[in-house]
């Protein structure tokens, strides 16, 4: 089945009818056949796979025709995906906001992809060039992460976990500069490959449970502190990001539980003292309102940011084991 078959884009824009207020079936087609970009022939090793449509976003004037560019570009992915890896890909799968809660304004199209074996060069590059022009802020288009695992390096689980691929919009720079995505240890795929057995949603091959062994709390644990430094150093580059994830991070140690950026917030700011709520609730709003060219903090929020993150990484601190 081709990504332009009449019959799956029914059954797309059904769905997406029943459950998004103000969807025009008609509107998502004109897109379609507007679009500038194609998604390119799937391979054989992905035909008759039909896309699942994602999850609800968040209901709005815009809600239809951001969602069908979603679709758009997640049915793209997987035929490069296809295309790329042919028979070894087997396995193609949501997480991140997508399975937790929904898309928001500047949220990003999360995949991780299993493979039989790691990607040579060639592989590397091609898969690299399409996501390059698959992926972005302008045009309709979101910012994609997409992360490649080696079956036999994820099952049997341990940690930490080595990835082979990872495609992010932080990393184009370096990747337009000539760099290749190359295999490397991953702590955080501990994360993402919880939200991938939790969200449940195969975009092709078989459920993820067949495929994946589940993560022990503790590694989640050694995951979510393993990445504090990095994320730490991007606080005034990425205030509401780092904010957001600050507040999963305390809430995965305290319920684990990995939740939505928003529904972390909400759990952290019932635990927080009234001087320490301001913040989050800003990031919090702007996750669910805005997206990053939106994005505002008055010189008083400023101020109250690095008191804020304290006070969190000492409840981070008080939860982590010794």
């Amino acid at each position: 089945m081709s990504p332009g078959d009449p019959g799956k884009l029914t059954r797309i824009t059904a769905v997406l009818a029943a459950a998004l207020p103000g969807f025009s079936a008609t509107s998502a087609t004109r897109k379609r056949r507007t679009a500038v970009r194609q998604p390119p022939a799937r391979s054989q090793a992905f035909s008759g796979v039909v896309t699942e449509p994602l999850p609800p976003t968040v209901p709005g004037p815009e809600t239809a025709v951001v969602y069908d560019g979603a679709v758009d570009q997640v049915e793209t992915i997987v035929a490069l995906v296809g295309d790329t890896l042919g028979p070894e890909a087997v396995g193609v799968y949501l997480h991140g906001s997508s399975v937790l809660g929904g898309l928001r304004p500047a949220s990003d199209l999360d995949l991780l992809v299993v493979s039989r074996r790691g990607m040579d060069d060639r592989e590397r590059r091609r898969l690299l060039d399409g996501l390059l022009a698959a992926s972005g802020f302008e045009g309709g288009l979101r910012p994609v992460e997409l992360t490649v695992v080696v079956h036999s390096e994820v099952r049997p689980w341990r940690f930490p976990p080595t990835g082979d691929f990872q495609y992010g919009e932080w990393l184009r720079d370096a990747f337009k500069a000539g760099a290749l995505p190359r295999p490397r240890p991953m702590p955080d795929l501990a994360l993402l490959l919880t939200m991938v057995l939790a969200g449940d949603r195969p975009l092709a091959g078989p459920p993820p449970a067949r495929l994946l062994d589940p993560v022990p709390h503790a590694d989640l644990v050694r995951a979510s502190v393993a990445g504090l430094p990095e994320l730490l150093a991007d606080l005034d580059g990425d205030t509401r990001n780092t904010v957001l994830t600050l507040a999963r991070v305390w809430t995965t140690l305290a319920t684990g539980e990995i939740r939505s950026k928003d529904a972390a917030a909400d759990w952290a700011l019932a635990r927080l003292p009234p001087e320490h709520r301001p913040v989050l609730e800003h990031a919090r709003d702007l996750y669910l309102h805005r997206r990053y060219s939106e994005e505002r903090w008055s010189g008083e929020l400023r101020a109250r940011v690095r008191p804020h993150v304290a006070r969190v990484l000492a409840e981070i601190d008080r939860l982590t084991p010794r």
